[in-house]
């Protein structure tokens, strides 16, 4: 598995494949650095606390966050390392070659998922740096050892949602032998998952609870909650969440009916201290992280039963 490894890690780093996508992250990065400066330095006080990681979190008038360009491109990068990792050497005749030296199976589809993760994570840890970077160098505020520790557990939460793509991708690489069919499988996920689970949500809270002029609290709370409940079944709800209440240690709680009712709730006077943040995103966390056993495992199962054969 470590040669299988090494050669995808090689392949990876090299291929034009990959300068394209870290080019567009690093750009992204760029870009949602400059527009979290230009809000921090206009927000912040003298009494401000975390003004680091509001270099992650700030977003302009109109424009996004750098959360919210990492939760869009991340899952691009992931179908794109992993669409073609296992169909492709099935239509070039490289797997039956593979599979044919002493070199069990599961090494082959393990050090391909794995390899596309270190990529992932190299590209991953190298854009946060840069923007920790260069929010220390314009901001000119250093982080604290609770930031820092904050930081950590967001770039893990971040590999790991970038897991879940890349082994929904070699699912699809698994199941489908053209990997143009593969691709377009994946990407219809991500479309429907990122961007259609609110609109599919709100549509079914409104058919169950649905509310008028006339509506009590309880009705609305009931209508928001259960639109929030539907839409965590995509990956990138939760990451959202998981990610806000890891880097804005204000926020209380992640229950959408209370941000809906007003601006300012779910947002205590008081940040949250680093372990209560963590138990605030655990459920998010353990769900990502199942979620993303759960693709890998059916590929794994899937590729160790089907039929290899040379053509």
């Amino acid at each position: 598995m470590y040669a299988i490894f090494r050669k995808e890690l090689a392949d990876h780093l090299s291929s034009r494949r990959f300068i394209i996508l870290f080019s567009l992250v690093f750009l992204s990065a760029v870009f949602a650095i400059y527009i979290a400066i230009q809000t921090v330095r206009g927000a912040v006080g003298p009494t401000s606390e975390f003004v680091f990681l509001k270099t992650f979190t700030a977003s302009g008038e109109n424009l996004p966050s750098f959360l919210f360009f990492l939760s869009l491109f991340i899952p691009i990068v992931g179908i794109a390392l992993g669409f073609d990792a296992i169909n492709n050497e099935r239509n070039s005749g490289n797997l039956s070659r593979l599979v044919s030296q002493p070199i069990y199976r599961d090494s082959v589809i393990n050090g391909k998922f794995l390899a596309g993760l270190a990529v992932m994570s190299i590209m991953i840890i190298g854009v946060v740096a840069l923007v920790a970077g260069l929010g220390i160098r314009i901001v000119g505020v250093p982080p604290t050892g609770e930031e820092v520790v904050r930081l950590f557990a967001f770039v893990f939460i971040t590999i790991v949602y970038a897991g879940f793509w890349l082994a929904l991708a070699v699912l699809f690489s698994v199941f489908f032998r053209r990997t143009a069919t593969s691709m377009l499988a994946s990407l219809a996920v991500w479309i429907v998952l990122f961007f259609f689970v609110a609109v599919i949500a709100g549509a079914v809270a409104n058919v169950v609870a649905p509310l008028d002029a006339n509506s009590t609290m309880e009705q609305f709370t009931r209508n928001v909650s259960l639109e929030g409940s539907i839409s965590r079944i995509s990956p990138s709800v939760l990451y959202g969440e998981a990610t806000v209440g890891l880097l804005s240690p204000e926020v209380g709680t992640l229950n959408p009916a209370l941000f809906v009712m007003s601006s300012y709730a779910g947002r205590m006077a008081n940040p949250l201290p680093l372990q209560d943040s963590l138990l605030l995103v655990w459920p998010q966390m353990v769900t990502i992280i199942a979620l993303t056993v759960l693709a890998f495992a059916i590929s794994y199962i899937r590729f160790m039963r089907e039929e290899i054969r040379s053509f």
